[in-house]
């Protein structure tokens, strides 16, 4: 019994250092803007760190072990069994939601009342976006307007591709796998946020709903895989497909410090029907399931405005 704990304690363990080395590409979609955009002439930077936990490519990462993975290569030839389809089922989780810790910096300046845009580098990903204040006063501490609710709307842009698979246990595959995958996010978040003090001079506390679309292009070109089909020995056929799906999230974040200088906690939270998907050897896998993000980051404010 204790030799049966401490191995699974062993797997649990090999399996989150796995995550930690799968670091980089996860999908940027987390919210920790308040309500009140930029000011114009301003400068906000700062940086995050935090996590991408998604349910589904969990679940499908841990149906199958890395001495499994170990096992496969060292075949002399591969044909298509029951390992060889869980590891394509979790190559293809993970492309749809990248598991493991995330590091972004990111810049926003302000350039008109009411409008600002910003630049995120998000683990390895290149992110643009803009966001739209539609409610409550837009001055500065110094010159602060009438009200402490703010509202916005804000919109993303994030294209990502599949170079997390080199820090990936499955990276050993891909010489009889060849899988590859892109993506493109579209993040359109709805805010409202409460001012401490005027014009958020010591932070704010934020909310809202936020949407998710997702575009991803993915292939197989299996070049040493076969199968038997009768009596005789084929190559598996390669396998390109595109497909899309939405993911809805709730969202809670917070600034706390004072003028120049905030810390910024953040979590949201997403429910995403992945869709079903195309498979070598004409098979079809559905997935679904839970994203958490939590996050801790630093802000900074600069500039002299207008």
């Amino acid at each position: 019994m204790r030799g049966s704990i401490l191995l699974k304690g062993k797997a649990v363990c090999g399996f989150l250092f796995l995550l930690v080395l799968a670091a980089g590409c996860t999908a940027p979609r987390a919210v920790i803007n308040s309500g009140k955009v930029t000011a114009p002439g301003k400068f906000k930077a700062g940086v995050n760190f935090g996590g991408n936990i998604a349910t589904e490519p969990i679940g499908q990462l841990d149906d199958i072990a890395k001495a499994t993975v170990d096992a496969i290569v060292k075949k002399d030839s591969v044909y298509y069994d029951n390992e060889i389809e869980t590891a394509t089922k979790a190559l293809l989780a993970y492309a749809l939601d990248p598991v493991g810790p995330t590091f972004d910096f990111y810049i926003r300046y302000g350039v008109v009342p009411r409008l600002d845009v910003g630049y995120k580098y998000a683990s390895g990903v290149h992110v643009f976006d803009t966001q739209y204040q539609f409610m409550g006063p837009t001055g500065t501490p110094e010159n602060p307007g009438v009200g402490d609710w703010y509202g916005s709307i804000g919109l993303q842009y994030a294209g990502q591709s599949s170079d997390w698979i080199d820090n990936l246990f499955l990276d050993k595959l891909q010489p009889v796998l060849q899988f590859t995958a892109k993506r493109r996010d579209v993040t359109v978040p709805i805010i409202f946020s409460k001012s401490f003090g005027p014009e958020e001079e010591k932070g704010s506390i934020a909310f809202g709903a936020v949407y998710n679309h997702t575009s991803i292009e993915y292939g197989f070109e299996p070049g040493k895989l076969f199968e038997r089909v009768g009596g005789e020995v084929e190559k598996v056929n390669p396998l390109m497909e595109k497909n899309s799906f939405g993911s809805y999230g709730l969202f809670a974040n917070a600034r706390i410090g004072f003028k120049y200088v905030y810390l910024v906690p953040a979590i949201t939270i997403y429910y995403q029907d992945y869709g079903s998907y195309k498979l070598l050897r004409n098979t079809t896998q559905s997935f679904s399931g839970m994203t958490f993000i939590p996050s801790l980051g630093i802000q900074a404010s600069f500039g002299r405005g207008r």
